[in-house]
């Protein structure tokens, strides 16, 4: 299916709203014949029956009445047009956000957050256009000409034929130059998108090129790149203004050869003066509709390129499996509960090699595993299998011998707490921070959560407590503070299963010891797996598995492991060389 015709599935899925803007256009429009047949029949029986302004009064307030129709129905119009509009860019929206948080990470690993932000924010916000204004002047540029067509071929024959001639040269020359426009609509969207993420990457690490001294060199590329947007959008500009004069002086000059046959007729008494007043005053609103398409077809053609990024990324096919039902669960995360890894192996599609291969392990609850591997051995991937965010290619994962895909998505994810490797701070307040926007939850409860992660002496330092922007990328925090926010939601979120993902990265000695002080109350009592490079966060696992080149090679405690001589001795020496 093309964008056009997904583009309109989508208004189809507005309800009557549609309908109802095409009726009060065609109204409004049709109301045009009536006014000009009025217009027509006053001034045909004041200058040439001599009527008195008393005698055409009631003719003169029934024209009072079609313009004000014609107002309030074009009032009508564009009021449900911006509806129209919204509901269906925010149901889109909603639909394209719903689509990348089910895609996961796997997906964004591969995209730029500036181009996605800006499909989200303009791309959708180029849409308006095209459905309040484009796609409704699609049926009015057929319907109104046409309703003329049928009042004007009974009064003159040959009016109606140069009508039915002419008519099609509009459309024929906007498609042309509507080519030839399209693909500089193309280059201007995607320097649009490549403004977008060149600039929210440099706002991201605005800090660190100030440090670098590297601030105003970034200035500079900034300033090319909007060079580039600008000049690429001048020419659509120009484009757009040429077709737009193109296309008046082909109307104009349409009605002028239907007021030059109207003139000699009348001029040789071969037509009637209200009749040739009639067709004079009407032919520029035949022409009209169609050229208030034209005009409108470049703000429809903007819209569907952003709507081609729009459902490139609503058809990125998800992995998710298609044979077993989802359904909730009561009973989660029991005591004496087993999660087992069952011959599980994963592709990435742009790898050709295995980043897990035919993997066999096991997970009770209430113990504390670790997950250890070179970089790239397949330890994210296993964390990110046991999230959901991507499904096994072969094998099973199975929680007490039940496959974990027949859960419901929500609820499993909801018994999980994830403590990544870089602490994402939002430029929100410290609350928001730690509930992650969820009303919810208390503010007792956040600061029970804070003071759980060591951050309570926090508090007295920031100017508002609680309230305190933490500014973009949480420039209010030091790196272990930042750490300690991300601890605190995972205390906060009480889930009997948590993942770490190497949570000392980047720590020195004394702030990683007491990092790790914090994080085993935060194990206590709960399931954990930690995937970590340091040796102080690997020896008091109860069992570790060791990875390599997607393969789990040992497993065994620390004791066990170093007494083998094997690949976990090897990344230990690595480990203590680098240190």
């Amino acid at each position: 299916m093309n964008k056009n015709a997904r583009l309109i599935q989508k208004a189809r899925t507005a309800g009557i709203l549609f309908p109802l803007i095409v009726l009060f256009g065609f109204l409004a429009g049709g109301l045009v014949i009536w006014q000009a047949w009025l217009l027509s029949d006053v001034i045909s029986k004041v200058f040439l029956s001599k009527q008195t302004l008393i005698q055409v009064m009631p003719l003169l307030r029934i024209t009072l009445g079609v313009v004000l129709a014609r107002a309030l129905f074009t009032m009508i119009n564009e009021s449900l047009a911006g509806r129209l509009a919204v509901k269906i860019k925010n149901g889109l929206r909603e639909e394209l956000i719903s689509k990348i948080n089910r895609l996961g990470p796997i997906f964004l690993k591969g995209e730029k957050a500036g181009e996605l932000t800006t499909t989200a924010l303009q791309g959708l916000d180029a849409l308006d256009a095209y459905f309040s204004q484009y796609l409704p002047q699609i049926l009015l540029a057929a319907l109104l000409p046409l309703t003329i067509l049928i009042v004007v071929f009974p009064i003159d024959l040959l009016t109606g034929i140069v009508f039915v001639i002419t008519a099609p040269l509009i459309p024929v020359f906007m498609i042309l130059i509507g080519k030839l426009s399209q693909n500089h609509t193309q280059r201007q969207w995607t320097a649009l998108t490549r403004l977008g993420a060149y600039f929210l990457d440099t706002l991201q690490g605005l800090s660190t090129l100030m440090q670098l001294g590297r601030s105003r060199e970034r200035g500079e590329k900034i300033r090319q790149v909007s060079e580039r947007y600008r000049e690429v959008t001048m020419n659509v500009f120009k484009i757009t203004f040429l077709s737009a004069f193109v296309l008046e002086l082909i109307a104009t000059i349409s009605t002028a050869l239907v007021a030059v046959e109207i003139g000699l007729r009348l001029l040789y008494g071969r037509m009637e003066f209200q009749q040739a007043f009639f067709i004079l005053l009407i032919a520029p609103e035949f022409y009209l509709p169609l050229r208030n398409l034209s005009v409108r077809y470049h703000a429809g053609m903007n819209g569907l390129t952003a709507a081609g990024r729009i459902f490139q990324v609503l058809d990125t096919p998800e992995a998710t499996p298609s044979m077993i039902e989802t359904s909730p669960k009561t009973d989660p995360f029991l005591a004496g509960s087993r999660i087992a890894f069952q011959g599980v192996t994963y592709h990435y599609p742009d790898n050709p090699e295995a980043a897990l291969e035919g993997i066999n392990l096991e997970i009770e609850s209430g113990k504390h595993y670790a997950l250890v591997g070179e970089s790239g051995a397949g330890k994210s991937t296993l964390a990110q299998l046991l999230m959901r965010f991507i499904i096994p290619q072969s094998g099973i994962i199975q929680l007490n011998n039940e496959d974990i895909q027949a859960w419901d998505l929500d609820q499993w994810r909801s018994k999980i707490a994830w403590v990544p490797q870089t602490a994402r701070v939002f430029n929100t307040s410290l609350l928001e921070n730690v509930r992650l926007n969820d009303l919810a939850v208390s503010k007792d409860a956040v600061l029970a959560a804070l003071e759980q992660a060591g951050l309570l002496p926090l508090l007295s330092h920031l100017p508002d407590g609680l309230d305190t922007p933490l500014l973009e990328g949480g420039v209010r925090l030091s790196g272990g503070e930042a750490r300690r926010v991300v601890l605190a939601r995972a205390f906060l979120k009480n889930a009997p299963l948590l993942i770490m993902d190497e949570p000392t990265a980047h720590l020195d000695l004394d702030l990683e010891c007491e990092f790790i002080e914090t994080s085993q109350r935060l194990q206590q009592g709960r399931t954990t797996l930690t995937i970590a490079h340091r040796l102080a966060t690997v020896t008091r696992a109860d069992l570790i598995f060791v990875l390599k080149r997607g393969k789990l090679v040992e497993q065994g405690t620390h004791l066990e492991l170093t007494s083998m001589q094997g690949e976990y001795t090897r990344l230990l020496h690595d480990a203590r060389r680098r240190v």
